[in-house]
């Protein structure tokens, strides 16, 4: 289990929503917050609310589709109380819902600079961090129930940007030291302000998911997850990849040699 007394918590978008209800969690188990996002009155809020339960806090002002706010973000967050545990790359925003053919493109692009290319940056710039720091310690994205199926319809650009996640977290996680953990947090349904307001009341309490989350994040897991209905919708899409397969591409003697990662294996243990 991590140990994050007295040590550093990062955390984007973390003046709000599951961001601030991730602060709140990690401050009681005795973690020092470094929180970030571009509204400063919403950072003034989150550090009086942190500072009211006697959690060290600092806020930052910086926007994650700026690559020299962030860069500048992490360099100040590794200063402020020492040594980091955890970084939790949570910023992100949903979409103005449209069918595919109808979506601008140019809403595509504002999802992906915030939930996939924020996301990327922040890999980079904490995870070299974390690295050069050389101690136990955390690295997690936020992702969805979106990055394992499709939850919520004519929202292309924001599923396909927590698809992306997933895949960078799982390439991320295999190129990382054994001393960091890498996972993908994987909301279902919370009340956060990514919801409409009127349904905010009918989705898991912020708090209630921060608690189930932070215990798994510090044991390490590569998924961190809540919400076991999601297990109906996986296993109906992973049925239908399964039957896919056994229609038109059965497993046959010998057919690991068009197998990627082993060609590669075999391609590497030759040199």
């Amino acid at each position: 289990m991590l140990d994050i007394t007295d040590r550093t918590v990062v955390i984007t978008g973390g003046a709000t929503g599951i961001g601030f209800g991730l602060a709140m969690a990690f401050g009681a188990r005795g973690a020092n917050l470094v929180i970030g996002e571009p509204r400063q009155a919403r950072l003034d809020e989150a550090i009086t609310k942190l500072s009211d339960s006697d959690i060290k806090a600092r806020a930052i002002p910086m926007d994650v589709t700026d690559p020299e706010q962030l860069s500048d973000f992490a360099e100040q967050a590794f200063a402020a109380f020492g040594e980091v545990a955890v970084v939790v790359n949570n910023a992100g925003i949903g979409q103005a819902r449209g069918s595919v053919i109808d979506t601008p493109v140019e809403e595509l692009q504002k999802v992906m600079a915030v939930n996939l290319e924020g996301v990327w940056r922040g890999c980079q710039e904490f995870g070299r961090r974390l690295v050069d720091q050389g101690t136990p310690a955390g690295l997690y994205n936020t992702g969805s129930e979106n990055s394992f199926f499709v939850a919520v319809s004519h929202s292309a650009a924001y599923v396909a940007s927590k698809h992306a996640v997933l895949g960078l977290t799982d390439c991320l996680r295999e190129e990382m030291p054994d001393y960091i953990s890498v996972g993908m947090i994987a909301p279902g349904f919370v009340g956060s302000e990514l919801i409409p307001e009127p349904m905010r009341p009918m989705g898991m309490p912020v708090d209630e998911f921060a608690e189930r989350v932070v215990p798994q994040m510090l044991a390490g897991e590569s998924y961190v997850v809540t919400h076991g209905y999601n297990q109906v919708r996986i296993d109906e899409r992973q049925s239908q990849i399964a039957h896919a397969y056994e229609r038109s591409a059965p497993r046959a003697e010998g057919d690991e040699r068009y197998d990627v990662r082993v060609l590669l294996e075999s391609l590497t243990s030759r040199g």
